[in-house]
C-alpha cells in the first residue's frame, strides 16, 4: 500500500526536502545545499542521496512511496527534460529519467514556480479552487498558472513566465532575460527599489526613504505611514502589476490570483494596490476574480513538489 511521497524544492543555494504522506501531511522536512559547482553534476545525486538516508532513517519500503516531486528553477517540459536552468548552471538534462535511475522510484518534475503554485492551490492560499494564477514577487518575478487543477506547462516549459511579459517602453536595460521592460524590473524586489529610487531623483518631496536604506521593504513600510512619495511607488507598483494580471486573466480566467514571494510579506496593503488597477482594466466577467496573499512561505515548493506525484 501506497503512504508516502517526496516533494523536493531545488533552489540555487538550498534544496528543500519533504517527506509526505498521501494524505498531504509533512511528516519531515530538511535541506541540503546545493553544489553547483562542475555544472550542477552532483545535484541530483546529493538530492538521490538524503532522499535514499532519509528512507533508511524513517525504515520505509521503497513499496511503500508514491514517488518523488522535484521543482527546479527553469523550464521543464512534458518529457521532464529541463531546457537549462542558470542559477544551477545546467544545460539541457533529462531531469526525469536521471532522477528515476538514480533511486528507482518514480520522478514527477515541474518549474519551480509553477509548482509552488500547485502548492499554494493545494494547501495555501489558493486552497479550494482549482483555477489558480499564482505570481511570486522576490528577487525576480516568477509565476505559475493551474487550469482545472493541471499546471499548464507550455510547449517549451515555459507556461505562467508572467515576470516576462513586456509592460513598458521606458527602460533602456535589460531584463536578466535579455530583454527590455519586463514585468520583473517594475515589480519585483529590485523592480521596487528601482522605481523609488527613480521617484526620488525626480519627485523633491520629503520623504521617509530620503532617511535610510531603499528598498521593497521600506517602500512599503513608508506607504503604512501615510508617506506621499512612497504612496507614489506603490501606485505605480500597482498599476504594472494590476494592468499585468488583467491582461492574464483575460487569457487564462482564474478563481483566484496567489500573491507570493518576498514582497507580499508587505500584507493586505500590497493587494489593494494591485486590485484597484485590475479592477481599472479587467474584462467585465473577470472582475469578480479573487486576490489573495499565498500562505505556505517558502514550503511551497515541497508541497506543490509533493503534488505532482500525488
Amino acid at each position: 500500500m501506497k503512504k508516502y511521497c517526496f516533494g523536493i524544492d531545488v533552489g540555487g543555494t538550498t534544496v528543500k526536502c519533504g517527506l509526505f504522506n498521501v494524505k498531504g501531511d509533512v511528516l519531515d522536512k530538511w535541506e541540503i545545499p546545493t553544489r553547483t559547482e562542475n555544472n550542477g553534476i552532483n545535484i541530483l545525486p546529493d538530492v538521490a542521496d538524503t532522499i535514499d538516508a532519509k528512507i533508511r532513517e524513517k525504515d520505509i519500503d521503497k513499496d511503500e512511496i508514491v514517488g518523488v516531486g522535484l521543482g527546479v528553477p527553469g523550464p521543464v517540459d512534458e518529457s521532464g527534460a529541463v531546457h537549462g536552468a542558470v542559477n544551477l548552471h545546467w544545460g539541457y538534462i533529462q531531469l526525469e529519467d536521471q532522477m528515476t535511475r538514480l533511486l528507482g522510484l518514480p520522478v514527477k518534475a515541474g518549474n519551480d514556480a509553477n509548482v509552488a503554485a500547485l502548492g499554494e492551490m493545494w494547501k495555501g492560499g489558493g486552497a479550494g479552487c482549482h483555477n489558480v494564477v499564482m505570481v511570486t514577487l522576490g528577487t525576480g518575478v516568477g509565476g505559475g498558472i493551474i487550469n482545472n487543477g493541471q499546471i499548464v506547462t507550455g510547449t517549451h516549459g515555459a507556461g505562467g513566465e508572467i515576470g516576462h511579459i513586456h509592460v513598458t517602453d521606458s527602460l533602456t536595460d535589460p531584463c536578466n532575460c535579455g530583454n527590455t521592460g519586463c514585468l520583473e524590473q517594475v515589480t519585483s524586489a529590485t523592480g521596487i527599489t528601482f522605481l523609488a529610487k527613480r521617484k526620488l531623483a525626480s519627485d523633491v518631496r520629503p520623504s521617509m526613504l530620503r532617511e535610510g536604506e531603499v528598498s521593497a521593504k521600506t517602500v512599503f513600510d513608508a506607504v503604512k505611514e501615510g508617506d506621499e512619495l512612497a504612496c507614489a511607488v506603490a501606485e505605480e507598483f500597482g498599476r504594472y502589476l494590476g494592468t499585468a494580471l488583467a491582461n492574464v486573466a483575460g487569457v487564462t480566467d482564474p478563481e483566484i490570483f496567489v500573491i507570493g514571494g518576498g514582497v507580499s510579506k508587505a500584507g493586505p496593503i500590497l493587494l489593494d494596490y494591485i486590485k484597484k488597477y485590475y479592477q481599472q482594466y479587467a474584462f467585465a466577467a473577470c472582475k469578480s476574480t479573487a486576490f489573495a496573499l499565498a500562505e505556505l512561505g517558502n514550503d511551497a515548493g515541497i508541497y506543490g513538489a509533493a503534488k505532482l506525484v500525488l
